[in-house]
């Protein structure tokens, strides 16, 4: 066989190589380099530059440049940016006219290939920069292979520019004609790749959008749960990249790719949206007497009648000949009884630490002792039934009705997940946003699962959920929790059964908390030496 027909072929198979490898490539700088270095490649081209189109259809951005005998490298995973080297490069002069003489613009605005054997004596174009760079350099750049190139559409999305084409000896000579064809097609298969990334991360957009329509949404009915869907998301992926980074112990295996940290991070975004279920009323439920508004002010009128009472009685009793002294201190130990307790209610509708078994039996008393005429004219208790209740909560402000009522979100968010017809790479989002409510010892919510029954991305967002809601300074019915008791909670759970002790030594010894006290909680909060 013919040595420049082997030669053909070897580049050919080389092509269709570079073309599965494209078709793989999702992270858009290695992408980008990769194409103009495969261009390099089977041109044997000494430089090039890979400029990408403006989204206003005006410019080139130079994406990517390299030179082999310069030993240049701009943009890709050089490390080296680009955009403090080389300013775009525009498509129009300023009166509007098409910039004709740059040779890449030319190509952007024709799609056509411009193929140059040497640009010292080329006619038609315009080396003078070119001219400049070879002075500033010692550099002579010679041959020019310009190719455009276009989508499925057959829009112009960028350009590949290869200089100074070096044969077997190493010497510059112009580009062949089996340059420009292999040139062209890779180009055209670049484009593709360019193409779907892009439509990847348009889609990847709408779907983030989306998510963050939901949270708005939820943000919109509650203040008080917003900023929980966004910072859940923050403080897992904290502690992911904390895991991911473990070299020794029970979690020294556990890796993280980038479509795995893609699926966490849906997942973390998505924990909570089952909660645009949940009434308003009992997400914001800041006392216990709350519902559309604080009823204890209703109490209080309640009290004033009482005390009304009391002075009527006390004149009745004067009027039916009990001494007026004797009436009046009567009358000041009942107002002072219910001052006291009007007080004691007040206090036991913040709620925040436990009921004794003394205070609980004390609102039944205060319940069932005071009797008052309603606007009916009927004589009741004092408090109904439904204030008992809530009244009585021994912890925090929720009924055992309304904490199932809020514990249904979770319950909301598996079925919604579970309705989406998820791609491979995101298929197990149902199943981590699912399970940040379980505990390991099988005592949580909604299905009872054990630690061995959960995902370790499900368990991290475990740890983030509750660490979150301990010091979140946001909601109105606590005060922001200091880190010192807040990780005191953390360790009871820990060795109690509710979280992964695993993760929380990773979580404690990574200091994970701490880059999430330094972002995300107040100054006074952060009380850890």
């Amino acid at each position: 066989m013919d040595a420049s027909v082997e030669d053909l072929f070897r580049r050919l198979e080389r092509l269709n190589d570079i073309g599965a490898s494209l078709s793989k490539e999702r992270h858009l700088p290695r992408l980008l380099e990769k194409i103009l270095l495969a261009a390099k490649n089977i041109t044997g081209a000494d430089g090039g530059t890979l400029y990408r189109m403006s989204e206003d259809k005006r410019h080139l951005h130079f994406e990517i440049v390299r030179n082999d005998t310069l030993k240049i490298a701009f943009g890709g995973t050089s490390g080296q940016p680009i955009s403090d080297k080389f300013q775009d490069l525009p498509l129009y002069k300023e009166d509007g006219e098409r910039n004709n003489s740059m040779v890449a613009a030319y190509a952007a605005l024709t799609g056509e290939t411009v193929h140059i054997a040497d640009a010292y004596v080329a006619e038609g174009f315009d080396f003078s920069g070119t001219c400049r760079f070879d002075q500033n350099t010692g550099y002579h750049s010679q041959s020019f292979l310009t190719v455009p190139m276009k989508n499925h559409e057959g829009e112009i999305i960028g350009v590949l520019q290869l200089i100074n084409a070096l044969n077997a000896e190493g010497k510059v000579t112009a580009f062949s004609m089996a340059d420009q064809r292999l040139a062209e097609s890779l180009a055209s298969q670049a484009a593709i790749a360019l193409t779907n990334h892009q439509l990847i991360v348009q889609m990847e957009e709408l779907f983030e959008a989306f998510i963050k329509l939901i949270n708005l949404a939820i943000d919109e009915k509650s203040p008080y749960t917003g900023g929980h869907c966004q910072r859940v998301p923050e403080l897992t992926m904290l502690l992911a990249e904390a895991v991911n980074a473990t070299e020794e112990g029970p979690l020294a295996g556990f890796k993280l790719s980038d479509k795995d940290r893609y699926e966490l991070k849906i997942a973390a975004l998505l924990h909570d949206c089952g909660k645009v279920t949940t009434p308003v009323h009992v997400v914001d439920k800041a006392t216990k007497l709350h519902t559309l508004f604080d009823r204890i002010h209703l109490l209080d009128i309640r009290f004033e009648v009482l005390k009304r009472d009391a002075e009527i009685d006390m004149w009745r009793a004067i009027a039916e000949g009990v001494p007026p002294p004797l009436a009046e201190e009567n009358l000041h130990k009942r107002l002072q009884q219910i001052d006291d307790d009007r007080n004691f209610l007040r206090q036991t509708n913040i709620g925040g630490e436990r009921m004794s078994d003394e205070a609980i039996a004390r609102v039944q008393r205060i319940g069932s002792q005071y009797r008052w005429i309603n606007p009916t004219g009927q004589e009741v208790s004092f408090l109904s039934d439904e204030e008992l209740e809530n009244l009585s909560i021994r912890a925090g402000t929720l009924t055992a009705k309304e904490r199932e009522i809020i514990n249904y979100h979770i319950v909301a968010t598996i079925k919604m997940l579970e309705q989406l017809p998820w791609p491979k790479h995101l298929k197990n989002v149902p199943e981590y946003a699912g399970g940040h409510h379980e505990r390991m010892d099988g005592k949580g919510y909604p299905r009872g699962l054990t630690r061995e029954q959960m995902s370790l991305q499900a368990r991290m967002m475990g740890i983030a959920d509750i660490f979150e809601a301990l010091t979140a300074k946001d909601r109105p019915y606590k005060e922001a929790m200091k880190l010192s008791q807040a990780l005191s909670i953390m360790e009871n759970f820990k060795n109690g059964g509710h979280i992964d002790p695993d993760l929380y030594e990773v979580f404690v010894k990574g200091e994970v908390f701490r880059k999430y006290a330094e972002r995300f909680l107040a100054p006074e909060q952060n009380d850890w030496k």
